[in-house]
């Protein structure tokens, strides 16, 4: 194998292109996932199952279907029905719901952490259930869930590639782009593992060191 400096050279500025569309995607995703999950996490609370149940069936639905076939549904079926998005916002609103549907559980699960006698305390001084949910139980709950949704935007960031399938140009799709015009696959590719790299393992460093601070 024979590598081609020059290659990695003349691929460097598509690499920039998609490394910001991918950073967008995973910026946007990442907002859209956690917003959308705390809802999800709040409606599973209603006191009604007539919210509760439809919530359960279509998070469940959403969690146990593949990604890249709601990724084909957005792109290909919604235009059917006269609602029509660009790739990249089909990209990223595909990326937040679905992962809305993993940080609800973790929303969930630090709700649950904060310790009853907190709940017993807002309701001994009598404050409304919005001052309760605002300033005593979630400020807890998600100090607690800070690490895995972390964990999380990691994991949509090695989810960005599936973009590709719907012509975004992201990383991996601009680097097969120029590996088909060109015919050199082995520098392209290769880039765009290592930047991955380096901008997933800096990231999972950080959510340690974020989470021993938490728990001190």
């Amino acid at each position: 194998m024979n590598w081609d400096w020059g290659a990695v050279r003349d691929f460097m500025p598509h690499f920039w292109d998609g490394l910001l569309v991918t950073l967008q995607a995973l910026a946007l995703g990442s907002v859209i996932s956690f917003a959308l999950g705390l809802v999800w996490a709040l409606l599973m609370r209603a006191p009604t199952r007539w919210v509760r149940w439809p919530v359960g069936v279509l998070t469940e639905f959403i969690r146990n279907t593949p990604l890249l076939v709601q990724l084909f549904f957005l792109f290909y079926v919604l235009p059917e029905w006269n609602i029509t998005f660009s790739a990249l916002t089909t990209g990223v609103v595909a990326i937040g719901l679905h992962y809305s549907t993993y940080t609800m559980q973790v929303y969930r699960a630090g709700i649950e952490g904060v310790p009853a006698g907190q709940w017993e305390a807002a309701t001994a001084l009598n404050l409304p259930l919005r001052r309760t949910w605002t300033a005593v139980i979630l400020p807890q709950a998600i100090r607690r869930v800070v690490p895995a949704l972390g964990n999380y935007v990691i994991s949509m960031l090695k989810d960005t590639p599936m973009l590709m399938a719907i012509t975004v140009l992201e990383m991996l799709g601009e680097a097969r782009l120029y590996s088909q015009e060109h015919f050199q696959f082995t520098e392209p590719l290769t880039v765009i593992g290592v930047a991955f790299i380096l901008i997933s393992y800096p990231a999972s460093l950080l959510l340690r060191a974020l989470e021993r601070r938490l728990v001190r």
